[in-house]
């Protein structure tokens, strides 16, 4: 997983293996990015559409989570 600025330079990255979902490599990924500074948006595809993802991001670092909604999604 690779999170890049809106230049498209990476701010962060972490490779792991195949098996854990994108959703759950976001939080760790954002914490180890190279920079200090926490980017306002974060921009997903459709596994990125989680309630408890986004309220997470919110409050450790302040980030709006921006995602597509998954097909039958339910709403907290």
């Amino acid at each position: 997983m690779a999170i890049a600025d809106g230049s498209g330079l990476p701010i962060a990255v972490c490779a792991t293996s195949a098996s854990p979902a994108e959703v759950t490599l976001v939080q760790y990924t954002m914490e180890n990015r190279f920079v200090n500074q926490t980017p306002e948006k974060l921009i997903g595809d459709k596994a990125y559409d989680s309630d408890p993802l986004d309220q997470g991001i919110k409050e450790q670092f302040g980030t709006e989570v921006i995602s597509p909604n998954r097909k039958g999604r339910k709403k907290m």
